[in-house]
């Protein structure tokens, strides 16, 4: 049986950094606030750079690439996370399969917001398992700042979110007990409303309809933030223990967990409610903010770069977002 194995991995994060101390030029916050609620102490912008989502995450494919040792021709396809796609339509895995020249090579775009990453892995996990592709290029990719309440009624949101991209390389293998070990995707829409952004959407006569700049509530992203937080802790622990059951494991064996960074407090309550140590979890929220659905791309890449993917680890990934949707996915390096 086939297996998936990550073979190459990127990130490209803008160079424009704003500080908290920026934003309280904007809003009635400051540094302490900010930290004390999210553990953030900055995040970048793509704002005034000329960049796009799709753009950040060619920079991203290209490393991934270059780090893999493969070309766009030995690329067979593409799956793309976002939920702030260059356009309203194509989505933006076409565009960087354009950036790419990739010819006609098929694009897939997944929208599933914080848990995109691991929901795109997953689709493309199982394209190789199949049989049906044996290397695609897996990319997440968002820009946030521009969807921002930039005033002192939007701060609750408008602290959390950077922009930035990352991207893996997947690549068909034999061996056994290597590379993606599982993936285990959940969602409830029950909950749809309690973390999203409505407009522009398609439940009026047209999509921009003369009333839609009047309602705050619908035009920029909405949260109940103590709500997220409550399910976010139960959820993501509940589907990393779903995955190591599924392959016999432990928390013991796990050598590295990447917890999806929506907020430094949901990640150290996860890290508790598990009880793993400090050097067994990696955040880096603290540089970049919410960078939704490229969060845990981005800390592969650091990683690597730092020289921890050493072969026979064990990495859990973990995510929860807006949807409600949450997923993990183990893999054995």
């Amino acid at each position: 049986m086939f297996q998936s194995k990550i073979i190459g991995v990127g990130h490209h994060v803008p160079e424009k950094i704003i500080t908290n101390d920026d934003l309280s030029k904007l809003m009635d916050t400051d540094d302490k606030w900010i930290q004390e609620r999210s553990g953030i102490q900055e995040r970048r912008w793509i704002r005034g750079e000329k960049g796009s989502t799709a753009r950040m995450a060619t920079d991203a494919a290209k490393m991934a690439m270059e780090r893999a040792g493969v070309t766009t021709d030995d690329i067979d396809a593409i799956v793309f996370s976002t939920l702030s796609s260059d356009y309203y339509f194509p989505g933006s895995g076409v565009l960087l399969q354009r950036a790419l020249d990739m010819g006609t090579k098929p694009a897939i775009d997944i929208r599933a917001q914080c848990s995109g990453f691991i929901y795109a892995l997953s689709v493309a996990d199982q394209f190789i398992k199949s049989g049906m592709y044996k290397r695609i290029l897996v990319a997440s990719s968002e820009t946030q700042n521009i969807s921002l309440d930039m005033t002192t009624r939007g701060r609750a949101m408008a602290v959390l979110f950077g922009d930035g991209a990352g991207a893996v390389i997947l690549e068909q293998t034999t061996e056994e007990g290597k590379g993606i070990l599982s993936t285990h995707l959940h969602s409830q829409g029950e909950y749809a409303e309690v973390l999203c952004m409505k407009e522009p959407g398609t439940g009026h006569d047209t999509l921009f309809y003369p009333e839609i700049l009047e309602n705050v509530d619908n035009i920029y992203p909405y949260m109940e933030g103590k709500l997220v937080f409550k399910n976010a802790v139960t959820r993501m622990p509940e589907v990393l223990m779903e995955a190591l059951q599924k392959n016999n494991l432990t928390i013991d064996d796990i050598d590295l967990l990447l917890p999806h960074q929506a907020n430094l407090r949901i990640s150290q309550m996860v890290q508790r409610i598990l009880k793993l140590p400090d050097d067994r979890v990696y955040n880096n929220i603290q540089k970049y903010g919410n960078t939704t659905s490229a969060t845990i791309p981005i800390m592969m890449s650091e990683l690597w770069e730092q020289g921890k993917m050493g072969a026979g680890k064990l990495h859990a990934l973990v995510a929860f977002g807006s949807g409600f949707t949450w997923a993990s996915a183990l893999i054995r390096w």
